[in-house]
């Protein structure tokens, strides 16, 4: 719905004043931050009719007024200013995760848990996803005579080991055999190619060398199957405790929520499609329990493709104009690094 200029300026500083103070916002406070010169009674009027349009509530009768979510949609939509992130918050972004440089899993760890300080919300990402991912590496490490450590690296950085156990000594004539079957059939291949047929198609290849490198060639499988999973990654959460818009049980439920990891993954999936950044804001999430919270959510892209996502989880009075920034700016950098670390291996 279009509104005036006039009513644009009053709910945005609604808002505005309303998400630094968390108190309803009455027309005499509100005369002081607009930058036009009207009456307390125009004021009153307007917001009355930012009200009945859904823009605002009233609480209680006597009370000033407060953001709707339908007025925090149309504040992210039309009225935010579109700003660069802080020089302050990028120095303590760039700080953070300077020393999980090289390592993907404890980059995305230290850019959740830097994200967390920086915005008191919960923090969730994703592991860089399997699709369009391939097979960069397998070693097999012996840790007895027969047993070794089988190593999957993904060209997406994602790392996996596996413990496997032999009814054969793992010779160094066995390990060769191994790394040939390895260099002929898994380097290179598509995660999402490692299937069954496949794989009843190799071990029927194996022959006489079938029992001998069975489990090893198993444990590939195996790996490249959970390589192929993306896996939530989740901290912050008792962030959340310290915003007022949580209590009782729907402080219980949001926390038994992001304790599964399955409809966290399904949202950060979904999120940020063909946007640099996705906010839903209350009733625009798919999950009731997050029905007082808002989701800002952000792709990171490794070597140009979408790879993952990082997002965090607020209550729908938080500070869109700052946070919003530092989500896109933290998610470009992730990718980039990881971009990075792939072309320097």
């Amino acid at each position: 719905m279009e509104l005036s200029e006039r009513k644009q300026k009053i709910l945005g500083a609604v808002i505005e004043q309303y998400i630094k103070t968390g108190e309803p916002v009455g027309s005499k406070a509100l005369l002081s931050a607009l930058d036009i010169s009207v009456s307390s009674a125009t004021v009153r009027n307007e917001m009355a009719e930012l009200s009945a349009m859904g823009y605002l509530e009233q609480p209680h009768t006597s009370a000033g007024r407060i953001p709707t979510n339908e007025g925090y949609r149309y504040y992210v939509d039309n009225l935010m200013v579109d700003r660069q992130i802080d020089e302050n918050i990028r120095r303590q972004i760039e700080a953070g995760i300077s020393n999980a440089l090289g390592d993907p899993e404890k980059l995305l760890e230290k850019a959740g848990e830097v994200l967390a300080d920086l915005t008191d919300c919960a923090v969730v990402s994703t592991t860089p996803s399997g699709e369009g991912a391939y097979i960069k590496r397998i070693e097999a490490v012996p840790v007895g005579t027969r047993t070794a450590m089988i190593v999957l690296l993904t060209s997406t950085g994602v790392l996996k080991s596996k413990v496997c156990r032999s009814d054969f000594d793992l010779k160094a004539s066995v390990l060769e055999k191994f790394y040939n079957v390895v260099k002929a059939s898994f380097i290179g291949q598509s995660l999402h190619a490692v299937d069954t047929p496949m794989m009843q198609s190799l071990m029927a290849s194996l022959g006489a060398d079938f029992f001998t490198l069975m489990p090893l060639v198993t444990a590939i499988s195996d790996l490249a199957q959970d390589a192929a999973r993306t896996e939530v990654v989740l901290g912050g959460q008792s962030n959340l405790l310290h915003h007022t818009g949580y209590y009782g049980s729907t402080a219980y439920e949001l926390m038994e929520f992001l304790r599964r990891g399955e409809p966290l993954n399904k949202m950060l999936s979904g999120g940020a499609k063909d946007k640099e950044v996705d906010v839903k804001i209350g009733s625009e999430n798919p999950y009731r329990q997050l029905i007082k919270s808002s989701v800002i959510v952000s792709n990171y892209n490794i070597n140009g493709t979408k790879s993952g996502s990082i997002g965090i989880i607020g209550p729908t009075r938080i500070d869109y104009e700052t946070l919003i920034p530092s989500v896109r700016y933290l998610t470009n950098l992730v990718g980039e690094l990881l971009t990075q670390t792939f072309k320097d291996e």
